[in-house]
């Protein structure tokens, strides 16, 4: 089928089967290629093809609203919905977004990057759709991995006691990034093989069904039943919740998909309908990936699938988690935690090393936080690696569980920064501003991967108190340092120091060298600074910038408001200190995505900016 010519799911009522099943075929061929070229979230959306064509058969978007949690796997939903020639743009700066999103299309209904929101949202616009006395269906298609997470439980357990119809879809390919964890997951994984159960019912259903008096004692004999069901397989938790259930369903049958979501549409009560799906289906190298690797690709050769990089330039998730790797070897304190991000964070070999300890906790971001808290409070030492998006959830954590008692950790910020092409609902510009009011927390960000193994060696041989270490996304080169070499709290490092020169810009992380070249390159009379600990300042170099009448500039590229010119600017303030300090960073708005050198000139925060001011800033010292 020619894909660029879908408009909208209308043309989906009149597919037999056989066409649903070969539609099916072409979206996956066009998604392995179009995906591979332009990176993406590529297993998630093989996965659900045929269950995304089925709910949009069954089903009349826009007016039943399809919720995707996450809203990565919404990829088949917008081929659907007439988006397919924009896929060339896909995860572009003013292209289509690897997200459902409300402003791109009538279809998108809800929009989110992070996962388990889709049952609170939908929750609100049935009990909205209710009170507007309207009739639409609201379907929220939920991640085994998702609907594990505290709020979707919240959700479950609210949903169950209120009128207000919601369809739950509960996709379940036992992975969400990498391989699920938990007590629920393997609850799946019994439901999933438990034929004998559905059949035994089946078969009592039909031959009771055969005359009137079978049917009769059918209804008189739910004891029965529930005797063959407590013998089979225990009994199943959304029924706990007060929720109907059906399933499990072959994900990619649609005779099984199309009846199963006839059922639960016709039911005038919410329902869980129970998917099973093949991550990856249709791309074999991605169907036997267990850690993640398909998940979220960058661009590659279909052919050859993702290779590894080789020689000696790194990620900086890789650089931190081998040096984590190396202090393990030396202390059997040290414990590793991360909420379903093993491949992400590059914690792979520990875990393999050390199985022990290492705590895959699932996406449950609160959990892990007070984990590592009672982990620490018992005598270990707990490295917990989240990104920096995620870590948003976890702040009061953080606060309550973890600072107030002042209880020592090493909480490694992974994808500081701008992230580029996931866009606003994954940019770690956050996380200074909202830890930097946080009592008793050292907050380190690294200009090199010699300077964060160095950090790494500070929090775990100190370890007197929570360490926060900001890395970002990409890859640096590696280096070799002594695993006992430490930094000095809360110092900066003067990279450029000349006591003529009178303007100074303060910057940190990788921003340093790009820095440094910038004004080497112009041969501009400034000095440079590596504010390497954001928290706490290095006051005595504040004094002393103050003292020679220095001009600043504060340089960066996170939330401009809480951020390191906020915290600079009120020190100076609060000791009636007057200097002209100038600060660049985001204001206070949402970046959107694209690739993180064309956000920065979007931001006005780009390095020719950086210039420009730094150019008029000279001027201005040489007439004064």
């Amino acid at each position: 089928m020619n894909l660029e010519k879908i408009k909208n799911p209308d043309f989906l009522k009149q597919l037999n089967v056989d066409e649903m099943e070969a539609l099916a075929a072409d979206i996956r061929e066009f998604i392995i290629q179009n995906v591979s070229h332009t990176g993406g979230h590529f297993s998630s959306n093989l996965g659900v093809v045929e269950l995304t064509i089925a709910l949009h058969y069954v089903f009349n978007s826009p007016i039943d609203k399809i919720i995707f949690d996450v809203g990565h796997q919404s990829y088949v939903h917008k081929i659907l919905t007439g988006r397919v020639n924009d896929f060339a743009t896909l995860r572009q700066f003013n292209g289509l977004s690897g997200f459902q999103k409300r402003n791109e299309s009538e279809h998108d209904a809800w929009e989110a990057g992070h996962s388990s929101t889709a049952l609170s949202g939908g929750i609100g616009m049935a009990v909205a759709r209710d009170l507007n006395h309207e009739t639409n269906e609201i379907i929220c298609v939920v991640g085994d991995a998702a609907i594990m997470s505290g709020e979707s439980f919240e959700a479950l357990n609210y949903l169950g006691s209120i009128d207000s119809k919601v369809i739950v879809i509960l996709n379940d390919n036992d992975m969400s990034i990498s391989k699920n964890v938990g007590g629920l997951s393997n609850f799946f994984s019994e439901i999933r093989i438990s034929t004998q159960y559905k059949n035994a019912k089946n078969n009592y259903i039909s031959f009771l069904n055969k005359s009137k008096t079978g049917r009769k004692i059918y209804h008189m004999t739910k004891k029965i039943k529930d005797h063959i069901k407590e013998n089979v397989i225990d009994d199943n938790i959304f029924g706990e919740f007060g929720l109907d259930y059906i399933g499990p369903v072959n994900g990619h049958d649609f005779h099984d998909l199309i009846n199963a979501l006839i059922l639960a549409r016709e039911m005038d009560h919410s329902v869980v309908v129970h998917v099973h799906t093949k991550k990856g289906k249709g791309y074999v190298l991605a169907e036997n990936d267990r850690y993640g690797v398909y998940h979220g690709v960058p661009p590659f050769d279909y052919k050859e699938g993702i290779l590894k990089s080789k020689g000696n330039i790194k990620s900086w998730s890789a650089i931190i988690s081998s040096q984590v790797e190396k202090l393990m070897d030396e202390d059997e304190d040290i414990v590793v935690i991360t909420p379903a991000m093993i491949s992400g964070s590059c914690l792979g070999d520990i875990f393999k090393k050390y199985p022990n300890r290492s705590f895959d906790v699932g996406i449950a971001e609160e959990h892990a936080m007070t984990f590592a808290a009672g982990l620490s409070n018992g005598g270990k030492k707990p490295y917990i690696t989240v990104y920096s998006s995620f870590l948003q959830r976890a702040y009061d954590q953080i606060n309550h569980d973890i600072a107030r008692m002042d209880l020592p950790c090493l909480i490694g910020v992974d994808r500081s920064g701008l992230v580029g092409s996931d866009g606003e609902t994954h940019h770690g510009v956050f996380d200074i501003s909202f830890l930097s009011s946080i009592p008793h927390l050292t907050i380190m960000t690294p200009k090199d991967a010699y300077e964060a193994k160095a950090m790494v060696n500070t929090a775990m041989k100190q370890f007197d108190h929570p360490y926060i270490l900001r890395f970002p996304k990409g890859s640096v080169e590696d280096c070799q340092v002594d695993t006992s070499e430490t930094l000095q709290i809360g110092t900066w490092e003067k990279i450029i120091d000349n006591p003529d020169y009178h303007l100074t810009i303060v910057t940190y992380d990788a921003k340093v060298y790009k820095v440094k070249a910038m004004i080497e390159n112009n041969q501009l009379p400034v000095n440079l600074i590596n504010a390497r600990f954001i928290k706490p300042l290095d006051f005595a170099m504040l004094d002393e910038l103050y003292e020679n009448h220095q001009s600043l500039i504060i340089y960066e590229t996170d939330l401009m408001t809480g951020s390191l010119g906020s915290l600079i600017c009120q020190y100076y303030a609060l000791k009636h200190r007057y200097m002209s300090i100038d600060c660049m960073g985001i204001d206070d708005h949402y970046t959107p995505q694209g690739d993180i050198e064309t956000l920065l000139k979007h931001e006005h925060i780009a390095i020719d900016d950086l210039l420009t001011l730094t150019k008029e800033k000279c001027r201005e010292e040489r007439k004064s």
